[in-house]
């Protein structure tokens, strides 16, 4: 089974390491793993002000603070994946990614708001799981 990562650094990434860790059904060599993460986009202005040097090495620093301890995690459990970032809308291009990259799962944290959160704000889970042609495997 190809299963997609989508992580973000955050502690509920922590939690969705933590339970595929603790689920060997989902965590081994059996399956094959990519772990994305996804980067916003700067404001226009923002970017253009920085220049595009300083603008790339931001989205590299940045997607490293996540990937880094992701790839030291699936060391440890002997578990070989791809790391990739890209940068874009986060829900669109988890979604996107999942969908064209012929992946049986997609796999996530999340922070569990309420119905009223999510219906005032939305949450990219919410919106993953609106775009996804995929199975989606939350983790809260």
């Amino acid at each position: 089974m190809r299963i997609l990562l989508a992580v973000d650094g955050s502690p509920f990434t922590q939690k969705m390491l933590d339970y595929l860790a603790t689920h060997a059904e989902w965590l081994g060599a059996s399956h094959s793993y990519t772990a994305l993460t996804v980067q916003p986009l700067l404001p226009p202005r923002a970017a253009k002000a920085l220049g595009k040097e300083l603008v790339s090495d931001y989205y590299a620093e940045e997607a490293q603070k996540v990937l880094n301890p992701v790839h030291q995690f699936l060391d440890q459990h002997k578990v070989n994946a791809q790391l990739e970032s890209k940068i874009g809308h986060i829900a669109e291009t988890i979604a996107e990614t999942a969908d064209s990259g012929g992946y049986d799962l997609l796999i996530m944290g999340t922070r569990g708001h309420g119905a009223l959160a999510k219906l005032v704000m939305g949450s990219v889970a919410t919106q993953v799981l609106a775009q996804s042609r995929i199975p989606v495997l939350l983790i809260r």
